[in-house]
């Protein structure tokens, strides 16, 4: 045995060599914490980030601790989907297969005040989360228009600001938004063709839609563009003249309340198929209606409660929390919804949490605080 230490084959690293890994791992670190700090929006202050978007909100609406910042009216409600099996041919997912799975969820106004009026026209919502036995959720988001009004985050938060009351009226300044408009066609049409739409009695005769598109994967790993909607079981009538005049500051949700008491309510979760070339980046545009539909299953509420005692109150509907089998599409607002609303749910945990606006009690009146 030699009485010298083994010695590697591989010559020593010199010096300049050690200083260049070095500096080579510094500058991947670096690149990453830059890449961080482009994303918080430190390097650009100008840029839009989610807690600029959720500023932007607090600026238009008011300061509501403890509420959201958009959708800020809404109760909570919950039951049950079944699935009649037929979605299980265009995705994967659990929810599709045939069988029945519980449902929680929200209906809600749009807007960031959680005290306001119902209207006629403001956008209502149905936020629903899927539980699924394999442990897996989904959960989504859908409105009462046809398609949304923007294209991008940014021009997102530009119509926001250009809705902002004016200080000397208490009202938005219609030249702000006319700029706006007239800087964004393709958001002027949309503003019309949601203007053109008929609205409907109520939340339980409504039809929500996805309004952003998604991927569905099949078991076989084919994927498809979807959209998706929320169609009523019940009779859609046109609200009235009369009803759009009523001085009741909760009668939706009084109507809501009311119905759900006396009988569930019911929609069928309709999917649509894309085809190429239909806009899978861009809810302004809406998919031309002879597209393939399938129906995959009935969504039935059979309880309405407050947000005070109901379990949606602090519940992320963040519509990225999505079961194997449903996949982002390359819709911008997707990531940016989720960021959002992320950054609301941060907020509101280190707020009071004041009363709700609506009152479900169990014999399903309601009344408003």
């Amino acid at each position: 045995m030699s009485s010298h230490p083994e010695r590697s084959d591989a010559a020593p690293l010199s010096r300049v060599a050690v200083l260049t890994r070095f500096a080579t791992i510094g500058v991947i670190v670096g690149a990453v914490l830059a890449a961080f700090a482009w994303a918080a929006g430190w390097f650009t202050p100008a840029r839009l980030t989610p807690a600029k978007l959720v500023d932007t909100f607090e600026q238009v609406n008011g300061a509501h601790p403890g509420f959201r910042r958009n959708h800020a009216k809404g109760v909570c409600i919950a039951g049950a989907f079944d699935s009649n099996g037929a979605g299980a041919s265009v995705s994967k997912a659990s929810v599709f297969g045939a069988g029945r799975v519980a449902v929680s969820g929200r209906f809600a106004l749009a807007g960031g005040q959680p005290y306001a009026a119902d209207a006629a026209r403001s956008v209502r919502s149905m936020a629903l989360r899927f539980r699924l036995a394999d442990g897996e959720e989904w959960r989504t988001g859908m409105n009462d228009i046809p398609v949304f009004a923007v294209k991008t985050p940014q021009e997102f938060e530009q119509q926001l600001a250009a809705s902002r009351p004016d200080p000397a009226t208490g009202k938005p300044d219609p030249a702000a938004m006319k700029s706006f408009l007239d800087a964004h066609p393709q958001s002027a049409r949309a503003i019309a063709t949601i203007k053109a739409h008929a609205v409907s009695s109520g939340f339980g005769d409504d039809t929500y839609n996805s309004l952003d598109a998604f991927r569905f994967v099949d078991a076989a790993g084919k994927t498809s563009a979807v959209r998706w909607a929320m169609v009523p079981l019940q009779t859609s009538v046109t609200e009235t003249t009369e009803q759009a005049a009523q001085t009741d500051k909760n009668y939706l949700f009084d109507a809501l309340i009311a119905d759900v008491a006396r009988k569930p309510l019911q929609w069928h979760l309709i999917v649509t198929l894309a085809q190429p070339g239909d806009a899978t980046d861009d809810a302004t545009v809406a998919w031309p209606a002879d597209r393939t539909q399938i129906d995959v299953g009935t969504l039935t509420i059979d309880r309405v409660e407050s947000e005070d005692s109901g379990a949606c109150r602090d519940l992320n509907f963040d519509p990225l929390v999505l079961p194997a089998g449903i996949e982002a599409s390359d819709d911008p607002l997707l990531g940016a919804r989720s960021a959002v609303y992320a950054q609301s749910v941060r907020r509101r945990a280190g707020e009071k949490k004041d009363a709700s606006a609506v009152t479900a009690t169990a014999s399903g009146s309601g009344s408003v605080r």
